[in-house]
Order: structure tokens, then C-alpha cells, then sequence
């Protein structure tokens, strides 16, 4: 008797992670690039060049979760970020606009990397002293925010503390244990790995959102397969806030969706306020009858880095 062909899932998920193994997607190589002139780039400095090669991965990487909802979460198991793995955004086997987009894009990231090589440019993921500079936040520091779990309880405390500022990630550690329990976002806000229990937005935020935007992602609490929300937001006000003694550039993000633990589901609301600079968690509150999904937290208070 034949056996039952396997599930298109099971199958994407089985060609992502065995690339270079079974070969059952277009290698990375086989893939035409569409042309992209290193002339264009011969003027940058190699902060610009950084940059522009971190904004056409990440923008690969949202091409590739458009494609394919599930496939695109295969690929964030599989760690991608800024530094993306060019082999399996095209396992997807897009076609049309998508497949055209990404062909440009791995050409203009082809000719970064001629131009990058060719200047001597620093190969590393450490953010640049000229970038680092821009941010409202330093290693060392610690970012304390009050938290409460539903609107009549007792107020605590929650807190970040600075560990590294990378290209592709911002690296934290969560309370004040020591090891402190790693927390990692990416530039734009997206909560790329948090500790078990704690909630994790993904795929949320994109670069330059503006007022009116219309954004999409989840929201998780990590370690639990079972806990998710699906939501969507818009972008309610933006601009210029002093809050905690520091000067942010805002985002506040209205919020509404649905959220499952297991059997129960049940409707979410509330709003997210990130700096746009930094990605950085200003103010959480979310409302869901759904256990784990209701959450208020602000931050109140930024303490230096001890010397």
C-alpha cells in the first residue's frame, strides 16, 4: 500500500531545515540575481553600506513571511533576523512579484558586498560608535518598568537590562538575577527570543512606520505552543516624548486581535508604544480574557550603567 504523501507543511519544513543535505530547494548560487550596478554604492562610507545591507535583508525576510505564513515561521525558528539565509527564503519557491523583488534584492545585497569587500569595510555585527551614538539607550544601563497582570492589581516591578547593541540585535537580560534571562529584539521592535512565560511580539513592526500604518503579527508567550494571539494594529500618533528622564521618538500602536491558550479563546485589545529610533518597549497594556494575555507595563525609570 503507498504511503500517504506527505503534508505541505511537513514538506517546507523538511526542505528549510535539510538545504544544504538534500538539496530539495534552488541553492542559494542557482538563484539569478537581478543585476544591481556597485557604482551606485561607490560614495557610501561603510556605516551607509551597513546599514543598506541590514535593510535589504530585513526587507527579504518580509517578502518571505508574505509568501508563506507557516513557512515564514519555520525560518524565524531557524534564527533569521538581519542575517538571513538566502537558500531558504527561495526553498518558498515564490514566483511573480514576490520572486522578482527577491531577485533585486539579492542583487543589490551582491553588489553591497562587492563595494563593502572592496573599501576594506569591517566585516563585524557590532553596531557602529556613529549608530550607537543615536540611541536613547546604552550598555550597562537598566530600564525599569511598573507592571501589573489586570487592572486592580498590585503594581511591581519589571526590568531590562542593556547587554549588547548589535546590527541585527539588541541583547537584554530580564530581572535582576544574575545570569539575568536573555531577552533579544531586533531593530524595529520585533521581539526575536524572551525567556519562558514572558510575552514576545514577532513580525509586528517594519521599518519606517508612520501615522495611519496598518501593521500585522503575533504575539506569543514563550515556551508555550499553545499561546498565541494573531493581531493587527495601526499607528494612532507618533512624535517626540520625554519619558523616564530621556527624549524618545514614539510610536503608539493600537491593538486588536484574537488570542488562544489551549481551549480558551477570547478577544485581545490594547496598545503597544515603542521608540521608533530603538525599537524599544515603551508602554504594553493588553486586555484578553485569555489567561497570559493581559498585561500592563510602562517604563518609569532609567538607572546608568554602574562604572
Amino acid at each position: 500500500m503507498p504511503r500517504p504523501m506527505p503534508s505541505l507543511p511537513t514538506r517546507l519544513a523538511a526542505c528549510l531545515v535539510g538545504l544544504s543535505v538534500a538539496g530539495c530547494a534552488t541553492r542559494s548560487g542557482e538563484v539569478p540575481p537581478a543585476a544591481a550596478d556597485p557604482a551606485e554604492f561607490a560614495r557610501w562610507d561603510c556605516t551607509r553600506l551597513a546599514d543598506e545591507s541590514d535593510a535589504v535583508q530585513q526587507r527579504a525576510a518580509e517578502v518571505a513571511y508574505a509568501v508563506d505564513e507557516i513557512a515564514g515561521r519555520n525560518i524565524v525558528a531557524l534564527g533569521v533576523s538581519v542575517s538571513i539565509f538566502w537558500p531558504a527564503l527561495f526553498a518558498l519557491r515564490p514566483n511573480g512579484h514576490e520572486a522578482q523583488e527577491l531577485a533585486q534584492l539579492k542583487g543589490r545585497y551582491e553588489a553591497l558586498r562587492t563595494v563593502t569587500a572592496e573599501r576594506g569595510c569591517p566585516t563585524t555585527m557590532e553596531l557602529s560608535p556613529e549608530r550607537a551614538a543615536t540611541l536613547p539607550i546604552a550598555p550597562g544601563e537598566r530600564l525599569v518598568y511598573e507592571e501589573r497582570s489586570s487592572a486592580r492589581g498590585n503594581s511591581g516591578e519589571w526590568s531590562l537590562q542593556v547587554m549588547a547593541l548589535r546590527r541585527d540585535v539588541f541583547e537584554f537580560g530580564v530581572g535582576e538575577a544574575t545570569p539575568r534571562r536573555p531577552w533579544r529584539q531586533d531593530r524595529l521592535g520585533n521581539i526575536v527570543a524572551a525567556p519562558a512565560g514572558e510575552l514576545q511580539w514577532q513580525r509586528l513592526f517594519r521599518r519606517d512606520i508612520a501615522l495611519g500604518d496598518v501593521l500585522s503579527g503575533e504575539i506569543r508567550i514563550s515556551g508555550d505552543p499553545y499561546a498565541r494571539a494573531l493581531v493587527r494594529g495601526q499607528v494612532v500618533a507618533t512624535g517626540r516624548q520625554m519619558i523616564a528622564g530621556r527624549a524618545f521618538d514614539v510610536a503608539v500602536v493600537e491593538l486588536f486581535g484574537d488570542a488562544e491558550n489551549g481551549e480558551v479563546s477570547s478577544r485581545l485589545e490594547g496598545a503597544i508604544v515603542i521608540d521608533r529610533v530603538s525599537g524599544l518597549l515603551i508602554r504594553l497594556d493588553l486586555s484578553s480574557a485569555t489567561p497570559g494575555f493581559r498585561l500592563e507595563r510602562r517604563l518609569v525609570r532609567v538607572q546608568p550603567a554602574r562604572p
